[in-house]
């Protein structure tokens, strides 16, 4: 169920279009090293800060205890992000949407160039470190839902804390995994597709489905 929800997770159309933007342009450098190097550090940071998010989670939910008014906010809660992401598919740039909002996409790009701009490796590792932390900071309310649904889940089970942070572990890794053959393929192919409307409304509409799915078991 982890390596399950963390894989799909993964194909977050917000993070993925942020990371297919970034190698549509480390492509340009035509430098397999570096396009991996910065790429790379790109997904550890991201993953990094996504485990701190659903470290407060579980800390969060560990705290209070899963009462049942809990319960039942968090399956209507992840019903509600379901009906928004399926609404996406059919009618996209319609009504309320959880997506890169327009006003933070010129800030993203001009963050982009820095990385692919600058002069030696060093800087440029550290704008795009910086990069990953505003991006998963904007990206929040795209992805919070499944982190927070599978969190919430993971304290129903009896275990030791070191167990509840191994499975986060698990998860992340399997967050990764996507974005890992992404990068992986753009640095050998030196090439890099950027992620279109139509597969970007797919990828909500699984989404949605998945939790519409999980808040109608939370909640039953």
């Amino acid at each position: 169920f982890t390596v399950a929800i963390g894989l799909l997770d993964g194909f977050n159309p917000c993070a993925m279009w942020v990371l297919l933007f970034l190698l549509s342009m480390l492509v340009h450098l035509q430098d397999r090293k570096r396009m991996a190097l910065v790429a790379g550090t790109f997904l550890l940071v991201s993953g990094a800060v996504y485990y701190a998010f659903m470290a407060a989670w579980l800390n969060v939910f560990l705290l209070i205890g899963m009462t049942t008014a809990l319960r039942i906010a968090l399956g209507s809660t992840a019903l509600v992000i379901g009906v928004i992401n399926m609404k996406d598919f059919v009618w996209p740039k319609q009504g309320p949407s959880l997506s890169i909002p327009a006003s933070a996409k010129p800030g993203i790009y001009a963050r982009v160039r820095a990385v692919i701009h600058a002069d030696a490796l060093m800087p440029s590792l550290a704008a795009v470190a910086a990069l990953a932390v505003v991006v998963n900071f904007i990206e929040l309310l795209c992805t919070a839902g499944l982190p927070a649904m599978y969190t919430a889940i993971l304290t129903q089970h009896d275990l030791a804390p070191s167990a509840h942070y191994a499975y986060l572990g698990l998860y992340i890794l399997a967050y990764m995994t996507d974005d890992a053959l992404m990068v992986a393929t753009a640095v050998v192919a030196l090439s890099s597709r950027k992620l279109t409307e139509r597969a970007g409304r797919g990828l909500k509409l699984v989404s949605g489905a998945v939790m519409l799915a999980l808040g109608a078991t939370m909640i039953l």
